[in-house]
């Protein structure tokens, strides 16, 4: 589900290409009442939620997917170096292109979150460079991933991996009674 038309039209462009037919793409901003899925995907949404709806998805969350099911997200760690570089070098382009609730969030606490009704929850931090730079230079795919192999040896070494861009929520609903 997304609220962009062209993503949904792009997603299912690539299942169809990747010959994917177990999996129905909804434009919008909630399932149907009583949906339940086996995965949910929320690429750079968390932090444009506000604090009160951000508490609340979990339960929701929880609710929509089957026995089993993932929910994985991907948002802006408040420890990121790339953010403290991008806000002291170009401070307006940051602003620029942010959303009314948009910050960045705390990993631990968000994962946290999820942990309280009941998902299994893994954090990790995601990268450094990489998608800060996907995300200005798209097309630059060589350079993507380069930064891609750096950003994997950086998030080896203690000190710096608190200090990544991105960190990643994966999420499982149990099966019924453990």
């Amino acid at each position: 589900m997304d609220l962009s038309p062209a993503a949904v039209r792009q997603a299912r462009a690539d299942a169809e290409r990747l010959h994917a037919s177990n999996v129905t793409f909804l434009e919008g901003t909630a399932p149907p009442a009583g949906d339940r899925f086996d995965a949910i995907i929320a690429i750079f949404l968390l932090h444009h939620l506000p604090e009160r709806t951000l508490s609340e998805l979990p339960v929701r969350v929880l609710e929509m997917l089957k026995p089993r099911g993932v929910f994985y997200s991907l948002d802006p760690s408040v420890r990121r170096l790339s953010g403290a570089l991008g806000r002291l070098l170009v401070p307006e382009l940051m602003k620029k292109h942010q959303s009314p609730d948009e910050r960045e969030l705390d990993a631990e606490a968000t994962a946290e979150l999820f942990r309280r009704p009941g998902l299994v929850v893994r954090g990790e931090m995601y990268d450094f460079a990489s998608t800060p730079l996907g995300g200005l230079l798209p097309s630059w795919r060589l350079g993507y991933r380069i930064a891609r192999r750096a950003d994997d040896v950086l998030l080896r070494v203690p000190m710096l991996r608190r200090r990544g861009s991105n960190f990643e929520i994966v999420a499982r609903k149990p099966w019924p009674g453990g």
